[in-house]
């Protein structure tokens, strides 16, 4: 299996494993939303998605990156906001690979670093960014102000 940039041609693959990684974050099945929202981010430039597959073929899995600003250390950092591998291609190390490609991006970019969250009870994936060398914050919370209706 190939790490590639997707783009629009992959939007079917994208969209219906975006949707089973909302629906992971008990989220409800929306194909339809997560393809306008996926289309919108790639077409508008707005993330970076990396997939894993066949360049040809049924991607089993992504990794979507969003490009930001640390004003500290005034430098660029980038979010690593969404990784998923489908269930059946697990235990493979293809999100270990996605990650890397996510690595080498930031390298290339001249990031300061990578950041990202994770639920507090996901300890598979607490484990793989550990493991990967991703140091846990033990200095600053993370607090959401809701905005919607």
């Amino acid at each position: 299996m190939d790490v590639f940039r997707a783009d629009v041609s992959n939007l079917d693959d994208l969209s219906f494993l975006f949707d089973q990684y909302r629906q992971f974050y008990e989220k409800p099945a929306d194909l339809d939303g997560c393809r306008k929202f996926m289309g919108e981010r790639l077409a508008n430039d707005e993330s970076v998605v990396f997939a894993i597959g066949p360049r040809s073929g049924r991607i089993a899995g992504f990794t979507q990156l969003y490009r930001s600003f640390c004003s500290v250390e005034m430098a660029e950092l980038i979010y690593l906001y969404d990784l998923y591998v489908a269930p059946e291609f697990r235990r493979q190390g293809l999100a270990r690979a996605l990650m890397e490609a996510a690595r080498q991006y930031g390298h290339e970019r001249g990031a300061d670093r990578l950041q990202l969250e994770t639920a507090t009870d996901n300890r598979v994936a607490q484990s793989l960014y550990e493991s990967a060398g991703w140091k846990r914050d033990e200095v600053f919370y993370t607090y959401h102000l809701e905005l919607g209706d």
